[in-house]
């Protein structure tokens, strides 16, 4: 087990551009300090597409020393199932503890396809690889008897499911896969059919009320985790002011860490998405009302 409540981490930018591992490793032990069992690096939460191999590699290197002890995930998944492979090497090399790996986009290979992308990758490192299925941004979902078929890959133990099929989670939960929630706001549902936790974003604000409520969850308080649920309610509308990670960086500037900016082709939120932030933070009792 990797973990019950692991954050797919924020990658903090200079004003230069440049990256800020100094920032990023604070955060790390701030995420940790609350909630996390763990850190997803260079995930699309840390804006993956715009950092180069070298920036993804020291950025691991970074994590693992500002946490040690806690998991180490790293994001090593492409649409080039070579680049895949030699990301996968060097993160093993590194000592990450296991494996993100995306659903090969933009190509939109058949399901076998997929298959063999993910056994390709599995022979990389003798560590666990978590499937990444994300069909809102990749465009094809893993079918259920592709989940089977990825499930008899040794290396293969969880999947972090952005899609709330309900009937699909149950599915992976059948194979003996390990079920994360990929969206925050299904994490309670995945969690009430058997899942083991999440992959999420929400805890860079919210960590040790995520993780109150997966205890909850897991040791049969169904009622008590709803509750929580219920009250972090603002903190998946937060979520949706603006495609990820603008607005949970957003958050966490306005809550005094160092966050930073963006890279092209993500923006910085405009004023009015800002204000609608920190209405939902002031929901949340993180900010005071001004």
């Amino acid at each position: 087990m990797l973990g019950n409540v692991l954050t797919a981490i924020a990658t903090p930018f200079r004003a230069n551009g440049s990256v800020d591992y100094d920032a990023f490793q604070r955060l790390a032990q701030f995420l940790c300090d609350n909630g996390s069992d763990g850190v997803v690096v260079a995930g699309t939460t840390g804006e993956s597409p715009t950092l180069t191999d070298g920036e993804r590699l020291d950025l691991i290197k970074a994590a693992l020393e500002a946490v040690p002890g806690k998991t180490v995930i790293a994001g090593t998944g492409t649409y080039s199932t070579h680049h895949s492979v030699q990301l996968t090497e060097q993160a093993h090399e590194l000592g990450a503890h296991a494996f993100l790996v995306v659903t090969p986009y933009y190509s939109k290979p058949p399901q076998r396809g997929i298959v063999a992308h993910f056994a390709e990758i599995a022979k990389a490192s003798d560590r666990p690889i978590v499937v990444y299925n994300i069909p809102s941004r990749v465009v094809i979902n893993i079918e259920p008897d592709t989940i089977s078929r990825l499930a008899e890959i040794e290396t293969v133990r969880a999947v972090k499911q952005a899609n709330g099929d309900i009937g699909q989670a149950k599915h992976i939960v059948s194979t003996g896969l390990d079920l994360y929630a990929g969206d925050d706001n299904i994490l309670q549902p995945f969690l009430e059919l058997g899942g083991v936790g999440g992959v999420c974003v929400h805890t860079h604000i919210v960590g040790p009320h995520v993780a109150e409520q997966v205890r909850a969850a897991l040791d049969g308080d169904m009622n008590r985790a709803r509750e929580i649920d219920e009250q972090l309610a603002p903190a998946y509308e937060l979520l949706q002011v603006q495609t990820n990670p603008i607005a949970i960086k957003t958050a966490l500037n306005l809550l005094g860490h160092d966050a930073g900016g963006f890279r092209l082709p993500m923006v910085p939120a405009t004023d009015d998405e800002v204000a609608r932030v920190r209405d939902c933070l002031e929901r949340l009792g993180l900010l005071v009302a001004a």
